[in-house]
């Protein structure tokens, strides 16, 4: 049976009396999160054993995975935004471990333009990872050196320090494919190593074919937006993506190790209650396992024979 996450153990976000952001805890939520140098340092230290992913939320749909001793940072958003009802858990110069920073698609809250050349700085052996339709203007945008940003889409594989990576389309609202190219501004990345898959969904839809996209080999885990989408965001130029019906069901065709919803947490119009998806798994698919991630707080996911 997955874990429903009670009410009481969800992180309660919103501004204070003199418009600063906080954090509020509920009653049984427990001390885990950390920030800056405390959460670099629980990264460092943590031992993470084959068949295993380490992971950390940092919110939106970025996350940190520990595979063996290979970091990588997925969609790290750490722009100081007033919007958020979450704080940056990182300033880019604390990110000093990362091998891998991988940016699904070319909005803010995804490929963070203000924090790259910092994590760069910081990080000097990472390479960034890119839809390959978007790498040269990254490179010329964002002033990175152009050996360490790496274009990817479907059909091109990229490995850095043994951990592969290869990508999918994302249909956020759209596939958007380039008719020139070919090529899509939105994907999703599937990685792979330590023995153990897992699959960041970016921002998406569900589309004719993914499910066959990602159906075999099995994933270990996904990580799946579950924020929805509606005509009033759409014509505020805010681009949904799945419902937490949707994620689930996708979840439901590809039988994943375990499944995370995403990307319900930051903005107070474009939020989603993940209890709902934690309550739609238990009921639908009551023995696939799943989740709610909580801000800054260490997961080991366990691949499962």
């Amino acid at each position: 049976m997955p874990r429903a996450i009670a009410r009481g153990e969800n992180t309660d976000r919103r501004k204070t009396g003199d418009g600063t952001l906080a954090i509020l805890n509920y009653p049984g939520d427990g001390t885990g999160m950390k920030t800056g140098k405390a959460l670099i340092d629980d990264v460092d230290a943590c031992e993470v054993l084959p068949g295993q992913c380490a992971l950390w939320w940092l919110g939106q749909q970025g996350f940190i995975a520990k595979l063996g001793k290979i970091v990588c940072y997925f969609d790290p958003y750490l722009a100081l935004d007033p919007s958020r009802q979450v704080p940056p858990l990182l300033n880019p110069a604390d990110i000093t471990n990362a091998a891998m920073v991988l940016g699904s698609h070319d909005h803010g809250d995804h490929i963070d333009r203000s924090a790259w050349p910092g994590i760069a700085g910081a990080s000097l052996r990472a390479k960034f990872v890119v839809p390959m339709l978007l790498r040269d203007k990254i490179v010329q945008e964002i002033g990175l050196p152009g050996e360490r940003v790496l274009g990817i889409d479907e059909g091109i594989e990229r490995s850095v320090d043994g951990v592969a990576v290869t990508a999918i389309p994302a249909a956020h609202e759209l596939l958007d494919e380039d008719p020139a190219t070919g090529l899509h501004p939105y994907l999703g990345f599937i990685v792979e190593g330590n023995g153990f898959r897992l699959y960041h969904a970016g921002d998406t839809c569900l589309y004719e074919g993914i499910q066959a996209k990602l159906r075999r080999p099995r994933l270990d885990l996904a990580l799946l937006p579950i924020n929805g989408r509606d005509a009033r965001r759409l014509a505020a130029n805010c681009i949904g993506n799945m419902t937490y019906q949707e994620a689930a069901d996708l979840a439901g065709a590809v039988q994943p190790g375990m499944t995370i919803p995403t990307h319900f947490d930051m903005f107070a119009f474009n939020s989603a209650d993940p209890q709902l998806f934690a309550d739609y798994m238990q009921v639908k698919y009551p023995r696939l396992e799943t989740c709610i991630p909580r801000h800054g707080e260490r997961k080991i996911v366990h691949r499962k024979n």
